[in-house]
Order: C-alpha cells, then structure tokens, then sequence
C-alpha cells in the first residue's frame, strides 16, 4: 500500500513538472503563448487560426508587438484598444484598432474585431506544428 501511494506521488510530481511554460498572467490573466481557433486542430493550424498572447497583447501571424489598454472591463468583457506593428517581421507602422475580448478561462478566448468574433484555445508548445514551436517557448 506505501509502494503504491509513493507512485502516485512520482507520478503527480513528473506531470506537475511537464508543463514548464509561464503561468497566467498580465492585462487578460491568461496563459502566455500559442493558442488556436477552437475548430482547428493544434497540430495543423495554419497563419491565419493562430493568435499569440505575451501577457501585454494579442498578436497574429501579421502583426507583432502588440499591446493592449483596457477601456472599459465588465466582468469577463474587456473593450480594448490594442497597438501593434503591422508586420510579422522587418519594419512596418503600428496600428491601433479596437476590439472586445472575452475570457473564459485561463486557456480560451474570444476575440472580436469590426463585429467578427472567433473564440480561441491554448496549445501546449508539443502539440503544435514544428514551426510554431519556438515561438511557444
């Protein structure tokens, strides 16, 4: 009976351990990395599902640096106005555009812009395509 509650300890402690990405946080309390449109698998996601969330803001396969001021907050509703440079890479304007996001947990949210909303989840760095993987750590 010992032996086995032992393993069940190792066993919580290496899961515990597998996970080693930053924990929620910054202006959404949300997990900071990859996550995907709901509807599309993690592993086959193209540019254009994928949204990035480094604690200060919500970028796409298009848009970089971006950061988030919160205009008004109900709940789990933030009216947003988010800047961002207007290139994945190499030099571009920033932009700035309104949005409401919707948090419903730690691991999804719903982003609208100009009226289309698209919910999104997170995707651990393993299970996403081999180019996105380093962007995840």
């Amino acid at each position: 009976m010992l032996t086995l509650i032992a393993g069940v300890a190792a066993a919580t402690a290496a899961a515990a351990s597998v996970d080693t990405s930053p924990k929620p946080g910054g202006v959404y309390r949300l997990k900071p990395g990859i996550y995907v449109r709901k509807d599309v698998a993690c592993k086959t996601a193209p540019n254009a599902a994928v949204r990035q969330y480094d604690g200060r803001g919500i970028s796409s396969a298009h848009t970089r640096a971006c950061r988030a001021r919160i205009l008004s907050r109900t709940g789990d509703r933030f009216e947003v106005s988010q800047s961002c440079i207007d290139a994945g890479a190499g030099p571009a304007p920033r932009f700035t555009e309104r949005q409401t996001i919707r948090i419903a947990d730690a691991l999804t949210f719903t982003q609208t812009m100009r009226g289309k909303g698209s919910t999104y989840r997170y995707c651990p760095a393993y299970m996403l395509p081999a180019g996105l993987r380093e962007a995840a750590r």
